[in-house]
């Protein structure tokens, strides 16, 4: 692995690394898979109209991973997203609108794969997630109640793939008293309009 470059070895500390051919790989696949640059500008828009922390999110496989964050100018920021970061589909904000638009017998396939409530506890029990999933369904967009850190909300929406899978997801966090009731439905209609407009962009 070394040898063809897909490890590199730290002669200082002797721990093992990637190497650079991976590097070039993903060159090379990132004019058909990533589509950040398209995403940026929705992003950053959902940031300054909301003043809360943005993120784009792609699916992969079971879990989402953030490729995107934008901070808002509200000055209290929720620091349970960042760049790099994975979930499985239904514990964040993404991966719960993701999980909600998969059909129904993904989803019972994936929950019965899946303890989410062995790692995330009592509120990612399967009912509970269930109840999540129909409410994003009704909603269009998903609403994370503190479900992973006590007082930092999230909501997110699905952008679609030009199969029409559920394949990337915008989403907004902040502190709770941000996302009170009264608010949701205008974040939710902002989210859904920049996830429309995102489906179309990426689709070009």
């Amino acid at each position: 692995m070394q040898v063809e470059g897909f490890l590199d070895r730290d002669r200082g500390t002797g721990l093992w690394l990637l190497g650079p051919e991976l590097y070039l790989l993903g060159a090379g696949s990132a004019s058909r898979y990533d589509v950040t640059d398209v995403a940026l500008p929705f992003v950053q828009r959902l940031a300054h109209i909301t003043g809360e922390s943005a993120f784009f999110s792609a699916r992969r496989g079971d879990e989402t991973v953030c490729l995107l964050r934008e901070d808002g100018s509200f000055p209290i920021r929720s620091h349970v997203l960042y760049e790099g970061i994975r979930f499985p589909l239904g514990v964040a904000s993404a991966g719960q609108a993701v999980l909600a638009h998969l059909s129904d017998a993904e989803i019972d396939a994936y929950l019965a794969g899946h303890d989410l409530a062995d790692t995330y506890g009592p509120a990612h029990e399967e009912k509970e997630v269930r109840e999540r999933i129909q409410q994003t369904r009704r909603c269009g967009y998903s609403v994370n109640p503190g479900l992973l850190v006590a007082g930092s909300w999230g909501m997110g929406a699905v952008v679609f793939d030009r199969a029409e899978n559920p394949a990337w997801a915008l989403s907004l966090t902040g502190v709770d008293h941000r996302f009170a009731p009264d608010r949701q439905p205008e974040l939710g209609a902002l989210l859904l309009d920049a996830a429309r407009q995102l489906t179309i962009a990426v689709r070009k």
